[in-house]
């Protein structure tokens, strides 16, 4: 998929469950063809972001000696998410553990990548004047090379200009031949003349002002108008341009949430209790939680916020079965699991056995004996079991991914209006396929990552025309009316709808659906 072509492209993405759910495909396009100058003032997003990583640049003696910089290792994976189509944040995994870059250097290096990605359409916009040739005519690398390098001029406060310009400069000596470096560096410093300058038309329609304003496709932009007004649609797009943030989740068979908090605290950590779930701890300084001896001693688990309140809807009472139907990577499984409290049983079903694998070992970590994991096509549980086998079902579906761009940017950007109405003929064969596994009062809970109707509220009004054994569970989950779900901006009758900027969590759907017969 290529970078120098219009916005748009890609299929569903990352594989969760029977198909694919919440993710990009790899790879992502822009508007490199370029736009009109940019007027005076500032404008476009140019409010600085810390980096919230030390951006330190990789040291003139690495470079001497050969060692890759912080700057090499974002340009390598820039260009191959672009010419091969792959995703940023497996490409980027693989570059830093070859890298063998020190801490700030690998800080910077996923910086760049992602905020590159994060603000792609922007930076072209801003960078189309400059270049005589087009954005669209150059090399892939060197596209990105002066798209990662107006990334730190016009985004970063904490990288020195001129280390910028001559990083960038270097690289293009030892990439290509002397007019590159001299067009890379002539262009560089002809944005750094004119950063004053660098500022959004006042006379854009709301579309593509918020569209620039906050680097999202257009399309996506004028969807998200029309389902939720421009206020909104525009607070969503500015959410997801915000740092994700880092929560995890108690597990309450052998912790509480408030033993864990001290735990933290006597350990020099920042953290604070989630706001809309029980078990959440919101991390707010600490690092990686899944190197810490709390997670490998099964105490906590990664997990957002929003993704919590999906085992609370499903409500698993001791004793019950409880199905996980697209279960992968198994953190809603073990939170059920871990609800239950060694009585009744959680069977968690993905199509690939490697993920089922990984359900296993996720359950042993935290000292689950109530999971049983097992591989299989969730479209075809309906043969694997007999009907009216469980009492709880969770179909966590896989989904567009919506509502978690801030945690995968170069999602916006690969994803196309036909994706939506592709993945959800797949959503409601699945919910078709489950329902007459559920027994008769029993609840069945649909959830995803997006904020998109069509897969959300509008799937599940579907679904009860069609069945109208099923309803709408009249109560909510114990607890629920007592947090500030009910603030939630896209919340809905057929069921919660959170937005990403709502709780600074993830973008969710659950609906709660109680089978009468």
């Amino acid at each position: 998929m290529s970078l120098s072509g219009g916005v748009g492209g890609g299929k569903n993405g990352r594989e969760r469950g029977s198909a694919r759910k919440g993710g990009a495909e790899g790879g992502f396009a822009s508007n490199a063809g370029g736009s009109s100058a940019p007027k005076a003032g500032a404008g476009g997003g140019s409010q600085k972001e810390k980096a919230g990583r030390s951006a330190g640049s990789s040291g003139g003696a690495a470079r001497r000696q050969g060692k890759p910089s912080a700057r090499g290792v974002a340009l390598e994976v820039l260009t191959a998410v672009e010419q091969e189509g792959a995703y940023s944040n497996l490409l980027l995994n693989g570059a830093l553990q070859k890298s063998s870059l020190s801490g700030p250097d690998a800080g910077l290096a996923t910086e760049l990548v992602y905020g590159t990605i994060q603000r792609l359409n922007t930076i072209d916009f801003f960078l189309a004047p400059f270049v005589t040739k087009g954005l669209g005519k150059l090399a892939p690398w060197v596209r990105n090379l002066l798209r990662l390098s107006f990334y730190q001029l016009h985004y970063l406060d904490r990288i020195p200009p001129h280390a910028a310009v001559n990083e960038a400069v270097n690289i293009a000596k030892k990439k290509g031949h002397q007019g590159i470096s001299g067009m890379v560096n002539g262009v560089l410093r002809n944005v750094l003349r004119r950063k004053e300058e660098l500022t959004l038309p006042e006379d854009l329609p709301p579309v593509s002002r918020i569209a620039l304003a906050h680097s999202h496709p257009e399309w996506l932009v004028a969807r998200w108008i029309e389902q939720y007004g421009e206020a909104t649609a525009e607070a969503i797009c500015r959410a997801n341009n915000e740092p994700p943030s880092v929560s995890v989740r108690v597990n309450r068979a052998r912790a509480s949430r408030e033993e864990i908090l001290r735990l933290m605290e006597g350990q020099g950590l920042t953290a604070s209790a989630s706001p809309i779930s029980p078990d959440g701890i919101i991390v707010h300084s600490g690092g990686n939680m899944a190197l810490t001896s709390w997670y490998r001693e099964g105490l906590i688990s990664v997990q957002d916020e929003s993704s919590m309140l999906v085992a609370e809807a499903v409500d698993p009472q001791p004793g019950m079965s409880v199905l996980d139907c697209c279960a992968a990577p198994g953190g809603k499984t073990c939170h059920m699991a871990e609800i239950l409290e060694g009585g009744g049983e959680v069977v968690a079903n993905d199509i690939h056995p490697h993920k089922a694998k990984l359900i296993e070992d996720h359950a042993q970590r935290l000292g689950l004996g109530n999971v049983r994991a097992l591989s299989g096509d969730a479209m075809k549980l309906n043969e694997r079991f007999e009907a009216e086998s469980f009492d709880r079902i969770l179909l966590d579906a896989p989904c567009s991914g919506l509502g978690v761009i801030r945690r995968k940017p170069d999602l916006k950007w690969a994803k196309t209006p036909g994706d939506i109405g592709e993945i959800a003929g797949v959503q409601q064969g699945l919910l078709d396929a489950v329902s007459g596994l559920l027994k008769p009062g029993g609840i069945l809970v649909y959830s995803t990552c997006t904020i998109e109707p069509r897969e959300n509220a509008e799937m599940v009004q579907r679904f009860l025309d069609r069945h109208p054994e099923f309803a709408l569970a009249a109560e909510e989950p114990a607890g629920w009316e007592r947090r500030p779900l009910a603030e939630a901006a896209g919340r809905v009758a057929e069921g919660l709808q959170i937005l990403p900027q709502d709780f600074h969590s993830d973008g969710f759907y659950i609906a709660r659906l109680r089978k009468a017969w």
